[in-house]
Formats: C-alpha cells, structure tokens, sequence
C-alpha cells in the first residue's frame, strides 16, 4: 500500500515577513509525522517578495510548490485554486501567519485516519480581538446558521482537514463567487472537532478590514441563502394588509364624522420609511442579481501565469 499523502494550502498575498518562520515551523512540525506530504502555496498576486521567497524554499526542498497567480483574485480564489492542484490524501488549508497552530496537525490526522472526513479546529476565545469584531463575528455566526440550510461552526476558519473524497466534490461546486467557509461545510460526511487557543501573528498585518469583513459576511449569506430576499415578499405583504386596514378605518371615519385633514408630519414619515424599505430591499435583490451575473458570465475564478515544482510542470 502506497503512503498516505497530505497537502497544506497556503494561499499567500504579500507575506514576506512571515514565510522564513512558516517554512522552518511547519516543516518541524512535519518531520515529526509519519506521512508524506506537499505544501501547496498560491501566489496571489503579491506585490512584494513573497513569490522569490516561495521559488527559494522550492530551490532547498521538491515537496514546496507554487501557484503564481497572474494578479490578486482574492482569498477565495487562491483557497480554490490550491485545492485544485493539491494531490493528497488529505488537504488542510493553513494561513502562513502562524495563527493557526500547527502543532495541532498530527492530531488532526490521527483522527482522520480513525476515519473522520472532516476535522474542524475551533477557537476556544476571540480574546485577542476587539470587543466590535467578536460581537459582529457572533452576530454573523447567529445570522447564517438560521437563515442557511447549510450551517457553518462557530469560529472555525479555513484552518481544518479535508478527505480528499469531500475534495472532489469541492472541486465540482461551479459558482464563482465563493465563500469558502460554507462551501468547505456543504458536502456533510462526518466531522470531528479540536478547541486550540489562537495565538497573535508573529509578524505582517491583517489583510481584512471591516469593510471587506462587512462585504465578506454579506457574500456568504447571499450565497447560502435566499431568506433575505423572502423577507421582502413577507413584509409586503404585511405593509400591504396593514395599509388595507387603514384604508377602511380612514373611509369609515370619513363617513361616519366628514372630511378630516390629516397631519402632514405622519405623512411624511410613511412615504420616508415606505421610500427606504423599497430601496432597502432593491439593494438586496440586485446583490442576487448581481450573483446572477457573475455566473452568466462565467469567466474563470482566477487566471495562473505559471506553476513551479508541480508534476505537470
């Protein structure tokens, strides 16, 4: 029986601080592990070294390859990309920054091998966040897994094992704009859990603002569910009744007691919050249409402008 292989993807954009630590980490962790393995990185389009320190690390050891991409697709993208070209038996998406812990990945193939399909690793705290972001990463968590049929765990990442059976049917979802977090959960098979205290970056920035966390969140509820655009149907409806009821107790009063002139201010906050509903709820339509969009046009989700240390090389 051949050896059991397992790839780390790494998508990179701008990390050259952090990669001469990542490499030296990782492969400590690894050389303890009794398993061949490959470390699969996607250049994102990065602005500074970091593909020159990648094409050094391949020059020293064969089982580091690279995904160069021709400019910045975006996380989504690179994650896809490196699943794609991965060869293991067992994938586990890994951010260079040393956030997620490695020391955590022989467990994680312990039970893999003890023929769990899925290994999440969770946070046991998001101490080291602002009290804004673990407030919204809550609310985010509570929003999706009522409104999705798809439910995602609670503060786990990108960081996890994947069986390369629940790979292959990653690899034939088609949409284009992806939110990896639901789609990694969407095939099912059976899962497992490991709790691990995040540790704070060694070095670099955090490549998210709230503002791309704000359209991220709004991706990924977009992408799993259509409650939103249902919850425009329902109100309607409700303002539609409503507005009915009112109508007949203002012609009842008027035949009962005469004419009556209305207050002007009452009106004007009607035709406002009716006027905001409405735009409300045409953004919301034209983010699924703009979905809609995207995938008609059915451009490719990232474009490679060359491989190094791959078998197809």
């Amino acid at each position: 029986m051949s050896q059991e292989k397992l790839s780390l993807l790494v998508p990179m954009y701008n990390e050259s601080e952090v990669i001469p630590l990542f490499f030296t980490t990782i492969k400590d962790v690894l050389a303890d592990i009794d398993i061949e393995w490959e470390i699969v990185c996607v250049n994102d389009g990065s602005s500074d070294n970091t593909e020159e320190l990648i094409i050094k690390q391949i020059e020293v050891d064969s089982r580091v390859k690279l995904v160069s991409f021709s400019r910045n697709f975006g996380k989504e993208a690179a994650m896809t990309a490196a699943l794609d070209y991965a060869t293991g038996d067992a994938v586990i998406p890994i951010d260079a920054d040393l956030q997620d812990p490695p020391e955590i990945i022989n467990e994680m193939i312990e039970r893999w091998r003890d023929g769990v399909q899925v290994v999440y690793a969770k946070r046991t705290s998001r101490a080291g966040d602002s009290i804004f972001k673990r407030q919204t990463a809550n609310w985010f968590y509570s929003v999706f897994n009522k409104m999705s049929d798809t439910p995602i765990p609670e503060n786990v990442g990108d960081f996890r094992l994947l069986d390369s059976r629940v790979v292959e049917v990653i690899r034939e979802l088609p949409e284009k704009d992806r939110f990896m977090k639901g789609l990694f959960s969407w095939p099912g098979f059976q899962t497992s859990t490991i709790e691990f205290e995040r540790p704070s970056r060694e070095k670099g920035d955090s490549k998210f603002n709230y503002w791309k966390l704000w359209n991220f969140a709004i991706s990924g509820i977009t992408s799993f569910s259509t409650i939103p655009i249902r919850v425009g149907t329902y109100l309607g409806m409700f303002i539609a009744i409503l507005s009915f009821i009112y109508g007949l107790i203002v012609i009842t009063k008027t035949l009962v007691s005469g004419v009556d002139v209305p207050g002007y201010a009452s009106l004007t906050v009607i035709i406002l919050f009716m006027g905001g509903v409405q735009l409300f709820f045409m953004g919301l339509l034209g983010e699924y249409i703009g979905r809609i969009y995207k995938e008609v046009k059915n451009r490719p989700l990232y474009v490679v402008n060359y491989t190094l240390g791959l078998d197809d090389d």
